[in-house]
């Protein structure tokens, strides 16, 4: 009889991807209530485009999207984010993963966060979640400097992170 089982070592690869996107999802929330600050509309939160760059970069594209929804989804539940959390953290990270596939470089993944979380994310913030699911009208201007000023401080939060873990010998990219 033949099992349609995963192989050891995509299983290994795939438990550590889960332990990794879990521990990421943990530091995201639980920094949140601490490093989220109201900035116009949005609530801005260096800490997700930190993680951002981490998931992006330890886990791949597909990854980050999940562990950036999951952060919203909490963040909202705690009361800590607006429903911008979404487009802002789920774009940036599937970017930055994008990036980072593509070049294999840390600071390709921060400039995806950024490119994501800083110029796309602020028009389908404003263009269809605002007035659809926020019921409000939210200029363009008025978020995308919010944006912008949380990603940039998380992207390079993250690029000094994962620095230091390679220094340390934690991980290898």
């Amino acid at each position: 009889m033949r099992t349609n089982s995963m192989s050891p070592g995509r299983s290994t690869r795939n438990t550590r991807k889960t332990a990794y996107a879990v521990v990421l999802v943990a530091m995201g929330v639980a920094l949140a209530p601490y490093t989220s600050f109201p900035i116009g509309i949005a609530k801005v939160n260096p800490t997700q485009h930190f993680v951002n760059v981490l998931a992006a970069t330890l886990l791949g594209p597909w990854w980050a999207i999940l562990t950036a929804a999951v952060i919203a989804v909490l963040r909202n539940a705690m009361g800590v984010g607006t429903l911008l959390a979404f487009p802002g953290g789920m774009i940036g990270a599937f970017l930055a993963g994008i990036a980072f596939r593509a070049v294999r470089r840390t600071w390709a993944s921060a400039a995806g966060e950024i490119l994501g979380t800083g110029g796309i994310a602020p028009v389908v913030s404003a263009l269809l979640v605002a007035p659809s699911l926020m019921g409000k009208s939210i200029p363009l201007m008025a978020l995308v400097p919010s944006f912008l000023c949380s990603t940039v401080a998380g992207a390079l939060l993250g690029i000094l992170a994962l620095r230091l873990l390679q220094r340390a010998d934690i991980v290898h990219l």
